[in-house]
């Protein structure tokens, strides 16, 4: 079966849970020994009564499955597919990725440029009928996705690019620009968007003139969105094979900021946006809602998209059923445990009363 996670990152919580089972195991073990231990037979039948060990136990598994399936059912998780025809009415928006090394710089997590894709994976989540492209640049650039419809395709290729998507280091912005704008498959103005991720680090290859110069002549708006710490900056890692450790120059470390300003200008010329992410969590849906989406659309053709079908409630459904049937065991077992603590100390009521 062809399955697909749409954020397989919370595949984590599976081991959560199998921990939290184990350490209940471990709790319950630990109770019946030092009851075997320090207390009489009849003790241990007041503090461990029959039946209750399964009880907990019981308790413990449904607990433990309702969360393991909430946790597959974070994990976005979709099988089959379906046909959707979707219209073409939209936009073209061309993303540009920065993929030179100081995008792994740790300071947002896992790095700037895992980040970066998962920002834009978000972006792409609210799309339905703009077409895409993704330019990947360092100290040259690649189209790596042309203009396309087919998202999930365009998701599988972005999980691919990285430093060595590129053929040399380095960074200029203002190169990777000029690419995303001859990658309009539309001549017409009006309808067009670069927006851009990066650390805004760039070497001499003036971005806010070239940007400056698209706008004016050809209309395309530019929104760029700045990865990265702005005042301490972060360490560079190494990404030779066999190699560790921290980018040198002259025998210090090399710390890499953010550049915010020459980003901003970028967006003040072009009437884009500027969204400072730096190390933070953007929501990005809100993002495209509020400034990508705004651009003036245009009629494309209609087409038609295989999708994945989101399965997710298969998962939470059971889940809260589960966690449903533990409550109502708990709260049985509480209730009678109240009434046996009641008729207990009825008892004791009238001994004392017949004595």
């Amino acid at each position: 079966m062809d399955i697909q996670f749409g954020n397989p990152g919370n595949l984590y919580l599976l081991v959560i849970v199998v921990l939290g089972l184990g350490l209940t195991a471990w709790a319950g073990i630990a109770r019946m020994r030092a009851a075997t231990k320090f207390a009489t037979p009849s003790q241990r039948r007041r503090i461990l009564p029959p039946g209750n060990s399964t009880q907990q136990w019981l308790s413990a598994l449904l607990v433990s499955a309702s969360l393991a399936l909430m946790a597959v059912a974070l994990t976005d998780i979709r099988w089959g597919k379906a046909w959707h025809e979707v219209p073409q009415k939209g936009i073209e928006v061309m993303f540009v990725l920065d993929v030179s090394r100081s995008m792994l710089a740790e300071d947002a997590s896992p790095n700037r440029l895992e980040r970066a894709k998962q920002q834009i994976k978000d972006m792409v989540d609210e799309m339905a009928g703009d077409r895409i492209g993704l330019i990947t640049f360092a100290g040259d650039t690649r189209q790596s996705v042309p203009l396309t419809s087919h998202y999930e395709d365009f998701k599988q290729t972005l999980d691919s690019v990285g430093p060595h998507t590129v053929l040399s280091g380095g960074s200029r912005l203002g190169d990777a620009i000029t690419a995303a704008a001859n990658g309009f498959m539309n001549k017409t103005n009006d309808h067009k968007a670069i927006v851009i991720f990066t650390d805004g680090e760039d070497q001499e290859s003036n971005p806010v003139q070239v940007a400056e110069k698209l706008y004016a002549e050809k209309g395309i708006r530019i929104f760029t969105v700045g990865l990265g710490d702005m005042v301490q900056g972060a360490r560079v890692p190494e990404t030779d094979q066999g190699r560790s450790g921290y980018v040198q120059y002259k025998g210090q470390q090399v710390w890499s900021k953010m550049n915010g300003q020459i980003l901003q200008e970028i967006a003040e010329k072009t009437d884009g946006a500027y969204i400072p992410a730096g190390t933070r969590r953007v929501n990005m849906a809100d993002v495209y809602h509020s400034y990508v989406a705004n651009v003036e659309q245009v009629e494309f053709e209609t087409a038609k998209i295989n999708s994945y079908i989101a399965r997710f409630q298969w998962f939470a459904v059971p889940a809260l059923v589960l966690l449903l049937l533990e409550v109502l065991l708990s709260t049985r077992k509480a209730k009678v445990n109240i009434e046996k603590q009641s008729s207990r100390e009825a008892a004791v009521v009238e001994k004392k009363q017949a004595a």
